[in-house]
């Protein structure tokens, strides 16, 4: 676990002292994001407005609840409908364009960190719709419809914000939400309600459950070499994954096997030459070596020649709850 991550989750007493060393510098951040949330609510800042839809699909918190595989599965289905979509994106850390590339590929994917201008390039693209992946907070780019996701994996039920937590800001700005999804990956029920108590007690009534499943298994560099996830059943699997929250993977990946071995890197992490050696090392004793499609866009041109072959495993969307509210919203654009 990263230091961060044991600082903001941790029950110990270094990681309450720490919690509580840093609550200066979280209410001046809970002040700033309460006066600029504020400013917009009065109409002192304004939102500029577009000639097309705008979906927006982000968090409360920083880390992995699963912004990328909604969007692309939004995406997806807007493309199916005809509604001639682009994605709006900052790009960070460059694996998550790829990403969107991969799993839509006739889908404009347009990077500005200014979402006004990547929304307006979308327009120059011919698009009929917009969905901008991580833009809750980012309300210059007026929006049609707001999706806030809040994953059940990473629940603790603190809700400190930074850089005493991982709340970007108070959970009562879901009330902003046009619907929150609660993600899970391996999750319990008992999770699941006790986010959905806590989204409904900040003022959101609409709220959809989806869990991410592993999807099939797909061998990077080799097109069109897939199996069912269901081949690692029993199988010594080595496992990377440089994401928000690998553990909630490595838990996916250990209800098929407990022959695994975990390789965790932090979020968006730029994998170096020696690191890529050692994971191919470590493969070569093993059945299979898995990461995540965040992971094979990045390794996938530089993974060795005489290494066991990288496989990939992308999450599919799975609407556990709510899909009524879903269709109902995706309706109105």
């Amino acid at each position: 676990m990263r230091l961060i991550d044991q600082v903001w989750r941790g029950d110990s007493v270094a990681d309450r002292i720490a919690r509580v060393a840093l609550s200066p510098l979280e209410m001046a951040y809970r002040g700033a994001v309460s006066v600029r949330n504020g400013l917009y609510d009065k109409g002192i800042l304004t939102s500029h407005e577009f000639p097309i839809p705008v979906v927006s699909v982000g968090n409360v918190t920083v880390g992995g609840t699963g912004k990328t595989p909604v969007a692309a599965w939004i995406v997806a289905r807007l493309h199916e409908a005809g509604r001639s979509p682009a994605i709006v994106l900052r790009g960070y850390g460059y694996d998550e364009p790829l990403v969107h590339h991969r799993l839509n590929p006739e889908v404009p994917v347009i990077v500005a960190a200014d979402r006004v201008a990547g929304v307006n390039e979308a327009l120059a693209h011919r698009a009929r719709v917009a969905v901008l992946d991580d833009a809750f907070q980012h309300r210059r780019a007026a929006r049609s419809i707001d999706v806030v996701l809040v994953s059940a994996d990473a629940w603790t039920g603190g809700q400190r914000l930074l850089p005493a937590g991982p709340f970007r800001e108070p959970l009562s700005g879901l009330k902003r939400a046009s619907i929150v999804i609660i993600t899970r990956k391996a999750a319990s029920d008992a999770s699941v309600a006790a986010v959905e108590n806590a989204v409904r007690g900040s003022g959101c009534n609409v709220v959809a459950v989806a869990r991410l499943e592993l999807g099939g298994l797909v061998r990077e560099n080799a097109a069109g070499d897939a199996q069912p996830i269901s081949v690692l059943k029993g199988k010594s699997v080595v496992a990377v994954a440089a994401i928000g929250d690998p553990d909630a993977f490595f838990t996916q990946l250990r209800e098929l096997t407990p022959l695994l071995t975990p390789v965790a890197f932090p979020d968006h992490h730029a994998f170096t030459d020696a690191e890529i050696s050692d994971i191919a090392s470590r493969g070569r004793d093993a059945d299979y070596v898995v990461c995540t499609l965040k992971d094979a866009v990045k390794l996938g041109s530089r993974w060795p020649a005489d290494a066991r072959p990288l496989w990939y495993v992308s999450l599919a969307v799975r609407i556990e709850r709510g899909a009524d509210s879903i269709d109902e919203l995706l309706s109105r654009l």
